[in-house]
């Protein structure tokens, strides 16, 4: 009997933002293939007995490449196992899940896609900055700041100059190009700009600027990935609408060394405050 695969969005870093049919779908998981932003804290929700393996991408570094990732996919799939391929964001939205998609699809294996929340949208909302607002903004434009070329296969930056608003995700890396090249495109070195690091999480930091400062400022504030870059009027609300307080725990980490079936209450009240919950059982009955 032919398995089912599962291609679920963990949302963009807070475990409350995962969707619940995100959650039915690891609760009911034998084998969870899963990135390494965003999904550290759902891995309680799995079954104790359920296969995990670690699929992250770090600068330098990779557990699996995406062909070994789309074969593990098919090979639980053929094998009858109930597979969640878990993604930090959306799936679909520079996650490959398209890829992953098309592979089960090649080989028969059914999947489902579960939408999630997508750090685009969610690390600006809770920097207190709106994609769309009325006067200011009418639309927003997405792209993946990792394409530093033009072209087919790069980014329009004329386009993206153009954009009342524009959302840069896995930009960190090339964030001084990027705005040097969106300020050759057309785009007023004036503008207002934003970076969000760590999004939604206790530890998110904001650094808010302009085109042509954003980038300065960000490095004398010791920023890195993972980083959400938005530059257009909305920014400039940031601090008028800034709301999300993490919490007195908040950049602190409490390991809790309890069984996995018996952490999830007592991570939830360290979480609730702030803190970066790190579960690591030191017993097995």
């Amino acid at each position: 009997m032919s398995g089912f695969v599962h291609l679920v969005g963990a949302g963009p870093g807070d475990p409350g933002l995962l969707t619940v049919a995100g959650r039915r779908a690891l609760e009911r998981a034998e084998v969870v293939v899963y990135d390494r932003l965003g999904t550290e804290e759902l891995m309680p929700l799995c079954p104790p007995d359920a296969v995990l393996l670690n699929a992250g991408k770090s600068p330098g570094r990779q557990a699996m490449t995406q062909d070994e990732i789309n074969a593990a996919l098919v090979e639980h799939g053929a094998a009858g196992r109930r597979v969640v391929r878990l993604k930090g964001g959306d799936p679909f939205v520079f996650g490959r899940g398209g890829e992953e998609a098309l592979a089960c699809k090649r080989s028969r294996i059914p999947f489902t896609v579960v939408p999630g929340v997508t750090s685009a949208i969610a690390a600006l909302a809770y920097a207190g900055i709106p994609v769309t607002h009325r006067g200011l903004s009418a639309g927003f434009l997405v792209v993946t700041g990792s394409e530093s070329g033009d072209g087919e296969d790069g980014i329009d930056w004329e386009a993206a100059a153009r954009a009342a608003t524009l959302v840069i995700l896995m930009g960190a890396a090339n964030l001084d190009e990027n705005m040097r090249r969106l300020a050759a495109a057309g785009a007023k070195e004036s503008t207002p700009a934003a970076c969000v690091r760590w999004g939604t999480r206790p530890e998110q930091e904001v650094v808010i600027g302009t085109v042509g400062t954003i980038a300065g400022r960000a490095r004398e504030q010791g920023l890195r990935s993972p980083m959400v870059i938005v530059a257009g009027n909305v920014a400039a609300l940031a601090d008028e609408l800034a709301w999300f307080q993490p919490g007195p725990l908040a950049g602190r980490r409490v390991v809790v060394t309890r069984a996995r079936a018996q952490a999830s209450e007592l991570a939830g009240r360290f979480e609730a405050l702030g803190a970066d919950v790190i579960a690591a059982p030191v017993i097995s009955v």
